[in-house]
C-alpha cells in the first residue's frame, strides 16, 4: 500500500500544449487585413457530431484559446462588428493543439466566409513528438485478435512484439504479460498508459490495466518524447480516447471467426516418406470466436425526454473465446524403467549405485548395479507415485539401446475466454460546462502455465479489471478554463494451481514440510536437469495474487493573460497494491545423473526415478 501525491505547476509563455491527456485544444489569433490584432471578437466552437457549443472572445492581444475539447470534428466561427464572419472546419485529434488563425475582412457580420479544412500542417504549438492513430485506421486495418496495441507499431521509433519479460509472464499471465512495446529504444516496461486522461498503467509490472474493444475507441496517440510535464513517469506515452455518442444513432454487430476447417493443412516436410501406415498429420483443432456489439446516440425517452444536442451514450460489449489444441511430444520412462530395469540402454550407459559412492572427486569409488537393474528396495516410494500419476507411459517407439526421447505424444487443449464492457455518457450542461463519465470492465481466464503432458499440473489464471472516470470542463470566463477528473481503477489477478483446494500431493509424498494452505496445494516442481526426460509439476512461484486499487484526482487550470498563457494543475493518487504469494510452497525436486556415474560431476543421463536417500525422502 502506498500513497502517491504528485502536484505539478506548469507555466509556459505563449501557447500551451493540449489540455488533459486525451483532450484537445483550439488556439488562434484574430487579425484584420493589415495584420493588426482584433480584440473582443466572438469565437464559437461547435462539435458537429453533437452540436456541443463552446464560446470565448479574443483578448486585447487578439488571442483566444479553447482547451478541453473532446476529439472529433469541429467548426470554428468568428464574428466582430464591422467584419465579415468567418467559419473554418477541422478535426481535433487526441492531445492535439490545433491553431486556427483568422484574418478578418471588412464587411457585414451577416456575410460569412467559409474556409474548408486544409491538409494537416506541422505542429508548431509544442515540441511533442508523437503519432495519432485515428479511428479509420483502428477500424479498417486487420488486427489478429482485434488488439489495438498492435497498431502502436505504425508509429515511428517503435519496436513491438518481442519476447516478454519472464517475471510478468509468470506473475501476471494472460494478454497483459504478452504485451511488449519499446518506444525510442527504451525497455518494454517503460511506457505509461492512459485511458480518457486517467492512468491505465499497472503499478506492479508497468503494463496496461484495461483494454477496451477497438469498436469503443475514438483514437489514440503514441508519444515518444518532449511531452508536457503532466505526463512524465515513463519514457513513452500511449494515450487512448474512447468514442463518445453523437446526435445520430450508430450501431454495429460483429463476429470474427477462425476455424481449422477453413484453414489449409500445414506443410508436411516428411511427405516423401509417408505411406498408408504412416500418413501425414492432420490439422490441429482450432476455434476462435470474437463477437460483440456497439450502440451510440442521443438518450431519448419518447414524449418524456429528448437528449439531442445534450445527453449522449455509447455502449460496447465484446466477447472472446478461443479453443486451440496442439500435439506436443514429451520424453517419458518406459514401463521397464519404471520398475528399475535399465538393461535396455546397455552397453552405452552403466548405472552406478549412489549409496556405494566413497571418496572425493577425482578419487571416487563406486559400484555398479548388475545388468543396470535397480533393486526394488532402492526405489523411492514418492518417485514411484509421481511417475505413476504424472508421467504417462510412452505411446511412441523408443529406440533400442537409447535413452527415452520424444516417445509420448499428447493433445494439449488451451482455452482462453475474455469479456470487455465499455459504457460512456456525455452531457452538455451548457456552453460553459461539459461532463462525461465512463465505466469499463474486463475479465480473462486462461492457463498461466500450461499443463505438462496434458495432465493437471498447470496454473490457471483469472483476471478482472474495472475503471471509472468522471470529467468536467468548465469555462469560468473567456480567459479561464478549468478541467477536473476523477478516476478509479481496480485490477485483480489470481494465479493458482489446478489442484489447489482439491488434493494435497505433498501429503501423499510424505514431504517433511507440510503444505497447510489448501490454496497452495499442487504438485511439487519435478525438474530433470539433463533434459533427457520431460519435467513436470507446478511452477515454484504460485499461488500469486494481486488486488490493486488506484484512486486519482486531477485538476488543470488554464489562464490567458495578454500574449501569455499560463497553465497549472495538481494530481493526487492513492495506490493500493497488496500482493499475496509464495515461493516454493510445495518444494522442488531436482534430478540429475551426477551420482549415478563414476568419477564425474554430471553427464547426459537423468536420475530417472530417483533413489532413496538416507532420510527416506524422494
Amino acid at each position: 500500500m502506498r500513497t502517491v501525491l504528485a502536484v505539478f505547476l506548469l507555466a509556459a509563455a505563449l501557447c500551451l500544449p493540449a489540455f488533459g491527456q486525451t483532450l484537445g485544444e483550439i488556439v488562434g489569433t484574430a487579425t484584420d487585413s493589415t495584420g493588426a490584432v482584433v480584440p473582443s471578437a466572438a469565437i464559437t466552437v461547435t462539435n458537429t457530431s453533437t452540436n456541443a457549443v463552446r464560446k470565448t472572445v479574443s483578448n486585447e492581444a487578439g488571442i483566444y484559446s479553447l482547451p478541453g475539447l473532446v476529439p472529433g470534428p469541429y467548426s470554428v466561427r468568428i464574428e466582430k462588428e464591422g467584419f465579415r464572419a468567418m467559419t473554418r472546419t477541422l478535426t481535433v485529434q487526441v492531445q492535439q493543439t490545433a491553431r486556427v488563425d483568422f484574418a478578418l475582412q471588412v464587411g457585414q457580420v451577416s456575410e460569412t466566409v467559409e474556409v474548408s479544412a486544409s491538409s494537416q500542417m506541422l505542429t508548431t504549438e509544442n515540441a511533442t513528438i508523437g503519432t495519432v492513430i485515428e479511428e479509420r485506421r483502428i477500424m479498417d486495418l486487420p488486427l489478429n485478435g482485434r488488439n489495438f496495441f498492435s497498431l502502436v507499431a505504425l508509429s515511428p521509433n517503435v519496436t513491438y512484439g518481442f519476447t516478454p519479460a519472464a517475471q510478468a509472464s509468470g506473475r501476471l499471465g494472460g494478454s497483459r504479460a504478452g504485451l511488449t512495446i519499446a518506444l525510442s529504444g527504451s525497455r518494454s516496461t517503460w511506457q505509461n498508459y492512459t485511458l480518457d486522461g486517467i492512468t491505465n498503467t499497472d503499478i506492479d509490472f508497468n503494463t496496461y490495466i484495461l483494454q477496451p474493444s477497438v469498436d469503443a475507441l475514438q483514437e489514440f496517440k503514441v508519444q515518444t518524447g518532449v511531452y508536457p510535464a503532466e505526463f512524465g513517469r515513463e519514457a513513452g506515452q500511449v494515450n487512448v480516447s474512447t468514442k463518445p455518442g453523437t446526435n445520430q444513432y450508430h450501431g454495429t454487430m460483429s463476429e470474427f471467426l477462425r476455424n481449422d476447417k477453413l484453414d489449409a493443412r500445414d506443410y508436411d516436410f516428411s511427405s516423401a516418406s509417408r505411406s498408408a501406415t504412416n500418413p501425414s498429420p492432420g490439422k490441429t483443432p482450432y476455434r476462435q470466436n470474437q463477437y460483440g456489439y456497439t450502440l451510440a446516440g442521443p438518450i431519448q425517452i419518447p414524449k418524456v425526454f429528448n437528449g439531442k444536442n445534450r445527453l449522449f451514450f455509447m455502449s460496447n460489449w465484446e466477447g472472446y473465446n478461443s479453443r486451440r489444441t496442439t500435439a506436443p511430444i514429451a520424453s517419458v520412462l518406459t514401463p521397464e524403467m519404471r520398475n528399475g530395469d535399465f538393461s535396455s540402454i546397455l552397453p552405452g550407459f552403466k548405472l552406478a549405485d549412489p549409496l556405494s559412492r566413497a571418496g572425493t572427486y577425482p578419487n571416487i569409488t563406486q559400484s555398479f548395479f548388475p545388468n543396470n537393474q535397480i533393486p526394488a528396495s532402492s526405489l523411492s516410494a514418492g518417485s514411484k507415485l509421481l511417475a505413476s500419476r504424472w508421467m504417462p507411459k510412452p505411446n511412441q517407439v523408443t529406440a533400442a539401446g537409447a535413452l527415452p526421447f520424444r516417445n509420448y505424444q499428447y493433445a494439449l487443449s488451451l482455452p482462453v475466454d475474455k469479456n470487455t464492457i465499455t459504457e460512456r455518457i456525455d452531457f452538455n450542461e451548457s456552453s460553459s460546462s461539459q461532463w462525461f463519465g465512463r465505466y469499463s470492465w474486463n475479465d480473462e481466464s486462461a492457463f498461466a502455465a500450461n499443463p505438462s503432458m496434458g495432465l493437471d499440473d498447470g496454473n490457471v489464471l483469472y483476471t478482472r479489471a474495472s475503471q471509472w472516470v468522471v470529467s468536467n470542463v468548465r469555462t469560468i470566463s473567456p480567459t479561464k478554463v478549468n478541467e477536473a477528473r476523477f478516476g478509479y481503477n481496480s485490477l485483480f489477478n489470481n494465479i493458482t494451481q489446478q489442484l489447489a483446494n482439491k488434493e494435497d500431493v505433498n501429503a501423499l509424498l510424505g514431504t517433511p514440510i507440510k503444505v497447510t494452505d489448501p490454496n497452495s496445494w499442487g504438485i511439487p516442481s519435478i525438474s530433470f536437469q539433463t533434459q533427457n526426460l520431460t519435467s513436470f509439476g507446478n511452477p515454484t512461484s504460485s499461488p500469486f495474487q494481486i488486488d490493486n486499487k488506484y484512486y486519482q484526482f486531477v485538476d488543470n487550470f488554464s489562464w490567458i493573460i495578454g500574449k501569455h498563457s499560463l497553465r497549472m494543475g495538481g494530481e493526487y493518487r492513492y495506490n493500493k497494491f497488496p500482493q499475496v504469494g509464495n515461493e516454493f510452497p510445495r518444494g522442488q525436486f531436482l534430478f540429475s545423473s551426477q551420482f549415478t556415474n563414476l568419477r564425474v560431476r554430471g553427464s547426459s543421463l537423468s536420475g530417472s526415478l530417483g533413489f532413496r536417500n538416507p532420510h527416506g525422502q524422494p
